[in-house]
């Protein structure tokens, strides 16, 4: 990894020295699959759900702004933390289902490239899952000319998936008063409501996306003094939350969009019958019909563009958890290519064999291998964060501990509901003969024994001494200036010894 040099003078510089590893990490709140759920959760409660993106994105900027925290006062990314901390049979657990993680986050990445392939080109769904993996090779290759460039073409695609949405808005225009209401006020009265709101906080938050933003951040090239290491966090902070306000207005925009269309009383009966199940594809016909043609066009641009921002972001989350847990590095291109032969495989199948809807189904099974992952990335991330031994004097304070692990507590009980009803939905609805229930059932059922002792296991095992500062490179941060300077010092020659001269990149 190339290293980025902080300038230092003047401030404007230096902050824009720190701007990169946000607009990456934000791209995981702007995926294909966060649209799909924006629009049917405006479809089906028009403004009323608002409240809980701004939940869910307020909870996601601390919880990613602990990740960037990770990183920058120990050298190390949470996968690297990961496997100092737990035993073989644990190390190797985690990575698998990481890296699942990741290969189902890439599903609706390329569905939703491929759906914008079809809109705009009329190329067939099977043809864009193919294409979907090799026009990311191409922006991956932008690398080789630093990993500003590439940060630079991830915010301008950012941008892309924002202005085609806030274009669309201005022809649909939303209520403002009730977008306010909306996400100031919270309700859950409509049918169906506290369910869709579930599915909503469990789409926000990528488990793969709290492995990058730790690692992202070990590319900036600052003093590992105290003073450096706090002045790294409150500009990462700072960096951080510009970019989660901009996936925070966009998802509001997408939500609004599809809100407006679905609540006009004039809108045509077929397009009724989309509102009541919104896919990526059906989307399109809907805005084509009420907005126009050139909506439709505009949403597509907006959806190839976050579906080739967010597969950036995931073949750099998976290099890393496979560095951190393995030691293991590899070639970005390969990386993609191996995520995208493996993604790409039940994606084609979905396509050819259950078409659109098919797709639509892989992308709610790719939502529930999501949900089942997060909370085994979320409780060490808490608990590393919250260690004194491994973070020092940079440790969460602990009103932040308590409000993160409130939050961190509430969002895995909610994860857990929302796989605890899906599966059972699926075992006792009449869609599966009664031999597949009981199948379905005996199966799922000792994966969750195994699954919950996992959780409960990583939240109260204590730390192993092995993984204290010193194993890590790091000497405990006493809290006298000379002390705290050194010790950390020796993670920033750790962490740079294997860089070239050249390598370092002048912000």
């Amino acid at each position: 990894m190339s290293l980025v040099q902080i300038q230092e003078n003047p401030r404007w510089k230096k902050l824009l020295g720190y701007v990169g590893p946000g607009i990456l990490v934000s791209v995981g709140y702007l995926d294909p699959g966060n649209l799909e759920t924006d629009l049917q959760a405006g479809a089906d409660h028009k403004y009323e759900l608002l409240w809980i993106v701004l939940v869910g994105l307020t909870f996601a900027f601390i919880i990613q702004c602990c990740s960037a925290r990770l990183g920058v006062a120990t050298g190390k990314h949470l996968a690297e933390h990961c496997k100092a901390e737990y035993p073989s049979p644990v190390k190797y657990c985690l990575w698998i289902l990481a890296e699942m993680a990741v290969i189902a986050a890439d599903i609706p990445q390329v569905l939703g490239t491929a759906f914008a392939l079809n809109i705009l080109f009329r190329i067939p769904m099977w043809s864009g899952v193919l294409l979907a993996g090799l026009n990311t090779l191409l922006l991956l290759g932008m690398q080789r000319y630093g990993i500003r460039k590439l940060e630079g073409a991830i915010g301008m695609l950012v941008m892309v998936v924002g202005g085609c949405f806030f274009a669309v808005m201005i022809k649909a225009r939303p209520s403002a008063k009730e977008m306010v209401t909306g996400m100031f006020v919270p309700k859950l009265n409509g049918k169906g409501a506290t369910t869709d709101a579930i599915a909503l906080l469990g789409a926000l938050i990528m488990p793969h996306n709290l492995f990058l933003h730790s690692a992202l951040v070990i590319s900036r090239k600052f003093p590992h003094s105290s003073d450096g290491i706090n002045s790294a966090s409150k500009f990462f902070f700072i960096e951080s939350g510009l970019s989660l306000v901009v996936a925070f207005l966009i998802n509001v925009v997408v939500m609004s969009v599809s809100a407006s269309v679905c609540s006009n009383p004039n809108i045509s009966v077929d397009s009724k019958g989309h509102c009541k199940n919104i896919t990526l594809e059906s989307a399109a016909f809907l805005f084509k019909n009420d907005l126009g043609k050139w909506s439709a066009k505009l949403y597509a641009i907006s959806l190839l563009a976050s579906g080739q921002s967010s597969t950036v972001a995931g073949t750099y989350a998976g290099q890393y958890i496979m560095q951190g847990f393995l030691d293991l590095k590899m070639e970005l291109w390969l990386r993609n290519l191996i995520t995208r032969c493996i993604a790409i495989g039940p994606s084609l199948v979905a396509c050819i064999i259950g078409g659109p809807h098919g797709a639509g189904r892989l992308i709610i099974i790719a939502s529930m291998i999501l949900a089942f992952e997060l909370p085994l990335v979320l409780v060490p991330l808490l608990r590393f964060t919250s260690s004194e031994a491994k973070m020092g004097q940079h440790k969460n304070p602990f009103l932040l501990s308590l409000v993160s692990w409130l939050l961190g507590s509430c969002s895995i009980g909610i994860n857990m509901y929302f796989l605890s009803i899906t599966l059972i939905g699926r075992i006792t609805g009449n869609k599966m003969t009664k031999t597949g229930s009981i199948l379905t059932g005996v199966i799922a059922l000792p994966i969750m024994v195994i699954y919950v002792s996992l959780l409960t296991y990583m939240t109260l095992k204590r730390e192993n001494s092995a993984t204290s500062s010193h194993n890590l490179g790091i000497s405990p941060v006493s809290t006298d200036g000379t002390g705290a300077e050194k010790g950390l010092e020796s993670s920033s020659n750790q962490r740079t010894d294997d860089i070239e001269t050249d390598d370092i990149i002048h912000a």
